[in-house]
């Protein structure tokens, strides 16, 4: 999912020094490893020395009259957001299912059950286009990185690429035999990875708009796809509670990840450095693993997620905070503390599930989006911000 990932790249990291980890135990199937218990024992605490200012190399730092102790000033905290409704979307006629900023940042796309695909001026919230064509609903879309092209999963069992130049569809992939849940580019744009209810997950050539690779990747349908930032690693998550990180290039499976009580899997995507893997589970918890060391790292709570597949992504603010940004079925969107976990702010306004969160890709702006009693798209502006 395209969200603001590229402007987290380098700078995108945990505090999981502080982790303990009791009773972890570790199995091979295959090669891959499986990380089956993993209990927190302790509670993650912030490394001081990246709260802290270094005093200048040419200065000498200031002493205690009564003790020889230095001291030092902290770094400010960032203000907790403080979102604000903006705007109503208004014009889907079934339950919204995905919502995409473009690369820009300046249109917002929808997908929903009612097969069509709207496009949205991000920033004053009129319409600007629907696209049609689908003969059944639409679970997911995804940006080509340039924003010239829209991909679209739907329940017809078909991808379609469409182009936003020409206003319509400019191949349709064929292959999966049961409804297409998820899609997303690589970062080149050159290649789709998606996943359907056929409990595989297919890697296309776009340009040639034929399957390159077919990984038996689930044992139930999928639920969400992605690659990472370089485009050499996919991830995907299914019903069968599994996270699979896959090579994109040979299509093997390099690591499975899998929490004890094995939750249904939600929503999984990378984090911008590819470190980390965000991950929705019906549960009522969203889970931060670290992918190299196959660890959950960081829950967050407090939400509900019992019965829909709900979306979760990072947002980084203008001002350096860092958020994970979720949906819930009691109606509202979730926004957490990335290194704390903590609930900072709930937003209320929606009145069904919340499916659908998006975060702007430079502002610090949110999109959500509500089922069959609600069906509007709510743009959400931190009032912290410049001009928010």
């Amino acid at each position: 999912m395209n969200s603001n990932d590229e402007m987290l790249h380098s700078d995108y990291s945990v505090d999981d020094g502080n982790l303990i980890v009791e009773k972890m135990e570790e199995d091979t199937d295959d090669g891959n490893l499986i990380v089956q218990k993993v209990e927190e024992d302790a509670e993650f605490s912030l490394q001081e020395s990246s709260n802290m200012i270094s005093p200048s190399p040419s200065i000498e730092p200031l002493r205690s009259p009564s003790a020889d102790v230095e001291l030092i000033v902290s770094k400010v905290p960032p203000p907790k957001p403080n979102y604000k409704h903006r705007y109503t979307l208004s014009g889907h006629t079934m339950s919204v299912s995905s919502l995409k900023f473009d690369p820009s940042g300046s249109v917002l796309a929808s997908s929903g059950a009612d097969k069509v695909i709207k496009l949205w001026d991000a920033y004053t919230g009129e319409i600007m286009r629907t696209l049609e064509g689908h003969s059944l609903g639409i679970s997911d879309i995804a940006w080509s990185t340039d924003g010239a092209y829209i991909a679209s999963a739907s329940d017809d069992k078909t991808i379609r690429i469409w182009s936003l130049d020409l206003g319509n569809t400019v191949k349709i992939l064929k292959g999966h035999t049961n409804f297409v849940f998820c899609v997303n580019y690589n970062p080149q744009s050159n290649l789709l990875v998606s996943g359907g209810f056929d409990e595989t997950v297919r890697v296309w050539d776009v340009s040639r708009g034929k399957s390159m690779k077919i990984l038996p990747a689930h044992s139930d349908p999928v639920t969400a796809v992605s690659f990472n930032h370089d485009g050499t690693l996919i991830v995907s998550c299914a019903m069968d509670g599994l996270i699979r990180i896959w090579d994109a290039d040979s299509g093997q499976c390099l690591k499975t990840l899998v929490d004890d009580d094995n939750p249904i899997c939600s929503h999984v995507k990378f984090s911008p450095n590819s470190k980390f893997v965000l991950a929705s589970t019906q549960d009522s918890t969203v889970r931060l693993w670290n992918s190299q060391t196959s660890r959950c790292v960081k829950t967050y709570t407090g939400h509900t997620n019992r019965t829909y597949c709900l979306f979760a992504c990072f947002k980084t603010s203008t001002l350096g905070a860092k958020y994970v940004v979720g949906g819930s079925e009691d109606a509202k969107v979730y926004i957490w503390d990335l290194q704390s976990r903590e609930v900072l702010q709930v937003l209320e306004g929606h009145r069904d599930v919340v499916l659908a969160v998006a975060t702007h890709p430079t502002r610090d702006i949110i999109a959500s989006a509500s089922m069959e009693k609600d069906l509007t798209i709510r743009l959400w502006f931190d009032q912290n911000a410049n001009g928010g």
